[in-house]
């Protein structure tokens, strides 16, 4: 494993709240990482601030072999450079099907020209039909992705980012609004996603972090408050205090 992502002494306030201080995370590749805390713990301002739609007030973000810096890039820039980001609400196109997602999320030459003569090639057809049985959608290829179950859409577009083949995947709650079985799937499908490539995963569901099996981050006031396994971080004291509560409270 190599450090991917690294996040030193990063700190941010908006109008005198301070959402994330001095906050310092790093992240290997491949890994897969669970990140829970209490609602205001600076989850949602990480990935702002990783993804360049939040900018630090200080502190650094550093990126691959290089430790290239992404502070002060925007948006499309960091994307490019191989961070994909998903939403806790899915965001597919509605009225095109499973397979014309998947192409359109490939990548591959942008601009009116290549959208004019665009036909897909037969690498292009095997890569889709390759991530729809990673995302459990092959026999789902033909369908408009409108018709979707709130999970299928969830892992359309799961897809659609791992088309763009990123290096770091962040997911926000993922299992929110999912059955009992969709849950589970999902759980396999960042599994193996995380063997190829950093994938962090943003979640409130404790039964669903247990599936994933993978290393622990504690936030709290914006700040790492305790890292390691599920069963290290539920068992610290103060974790238990400000974020999972006493069972003899």
């Amino acid at each position: 494993m190599i450090s991917l992502l690294e996040v030193s002494g990063v700190s941010k306030t908006f109008d005198g709240f301070r959402a994330i201080n001095n906050l310092s995370i790093q992240i290997n590749e491949p890994e897969l990482r669970a990140i829970i805390g209490p609602n205001g713990a600076g989850k949602t301002t990480f990935m702002d601030i990783v993804t360049g739609k939040t900018r630090p007030d200080t502190g650094q973000v550093l990126w691959g072999e290089r430790n290239e810096s992404l502070t002060g890039l925007s948006e499309a820039e960091i994307a490019n450079r191989g961070i994909g980001r998903k939403f806790q609400k899915p965001t597919v196109f509605e009225n095109q099907t499973v397979r014309q997602n998947l192409a359109m999320a490939l990548k591959n030459p942008r601009g009116p020209l290549a959208a004019l003569f665009f036909k897909e090639p037969q690498t292009d057809a095997d890569r889709i039909n390759e991530i729809a049985g990673e995302i459990g959608l092959a026999d789902q290829l033909p369908r408009p992705a409108g018709e979707l179950s709130h999970g299928q859409k969830q892992w359309l577009e799961i897809g659609m980012l791992l088309a763009q083949d990123p290096r770091l995947l962040l997911v926000d709650e993922p299992a929110a609004g999912m059955t009992a079985e969709e849950r589970e799937k999902t759980t396999d499908i960042l599994k193996r996603a995380a063997r190829t490539r950093a994938v962090v995963v943003v979640e409130h569901d404790m039964e669903f972090v247990r599936r994933l099996n993978c290393k622990v981050t504690v936030l709290h006031e914006g700040h790492v408050l305790a890292e390691g396994s599920l069963d290290h971080v539920t068992a610290d004291p103060t974790v238990i205090d400000v974020y999972l509560g006493r069972s003899d409270a």
